[in-house]
């Protein structure tokens, strides 16, 4: 089982940049394809990047109109999101999910472990 910690969220103005960060422990993230998804209050939880657990690909939703990108530091046994020109409507909680040797599906059903999530709210 692969515990799954995000931090870096808070609150922004709009057009500012975000980086999120998705600690790993228990697991190897090497091991894990992981996603990103964010859940709005009332809202469905919604994809938004996910890698294979290779590395060797990695995928956006196209909501996200190419301001998202996943990283993955294996030694530090982290993932990352990178958000950028935020908007008010990215306020969300952002939680990091895995799945073993996932292909980085954008569906939530596919991962077993998520995290706690982590608070972004876009506002001036």
């Amino acid at each position: 089982q692969v515990d799954l910690v995000e931090s870096g969220g808070g609150l922004v103005p709009p057009g500012d940049s975000l980086r999120l960060s998705c600690v790993a422990s228990g697991g190897t993230v090497s091991d894990y394809g992981m996603a990103w998804f964010r859940q709005a209050s009332g809202k469905e939880r919604q994809y938004v990047s996910s890698i294979t657990w290779t590395g060797g690909a990695r995928f956006n939703a196209p909501a996200m109109g190419g301001r998202a990108s996943i990283s993955r530091d294996d030694a530090k046994n982290t993932l990352y999101l990178q958000l950028e020109r935020l908007k008010p409507e990215d306020t969300a909680t952002y939680f990091c999910a895995a799945e073993f040797r996932g292909t980085g599906s954008a569906r939530a059903s596919s991962y077993e472990y998520w995290g706690q999530g982590t608070q972004v709210t876009v506002s001036s």
